[in-house]
């Protein structure tokens, strides 16, 4: 059984909830709050979702898991995995930096980077290590062609 600590969208909604406590209890007196940043909230709040969702779909269609802990059956390169290994936590960060502008919560915009340090050293390396032995010289050719994150 794997531990809710092992699962990428708790720390997710762990980062959120910090966000939104921060903002609606502890603004420090610091606001970004203008028609403008709600509407790059939107936006980024839009293109995670899309980008998770477009994911989610290829992992459906290859007929592979997305489960973090378990083997892929096979090595997913075409759609949005052509643009970024890791499109998935891509819009986990995304979702996480307009959730944080939408929430005013300007000084959680530290657990942008924290997020995306501790998903990288958690999750990221241990699938790609992972991917690189089942996959080899696939994975090898797909690495040197598409980056990590953008």
């Amino acid at each position: 059984m794997i531990s809710l600590l092992h699962i990428p969208p708790v720390w997710l909604v762990f980062c959120v909830f910090l966000a939104w406590c921060q903002g609606r209890y502890l603004p420090f007196g610091m606001s970004v709050d203008h028609p403008v940043t709600h509407m790059m909230a939107g936006l980024m709040i839009g293109a995670g979702l899309l980008l998770m969702a477009a994911a989610l779909r290829a992992f459906w269609r290859h007929k592979t898991t997305v489960i973090p802990h378990q083997e892929p059956q096979r090595l997913i390169t075409d759609g949005v995995f052509a643009r970024t290994r890791n499109p998935i936590y891509l819009g986990d960060t995304l979702l996480l930096a307009g959730l944080i502008l939408r929430f005013d919560a300007v000084p959680s915009l530290v657990l942008v980077p924290a997020f995306v340090w501790w998903i990288e050293h958690q999750f990221i390396i241990p699938e790609e290590d992972r991917m690189r032995r089942i996959f080899r010289a696939e994975f090898a050719r797909y690495e040197q062609k598409v980056r990590r994150w953008v």
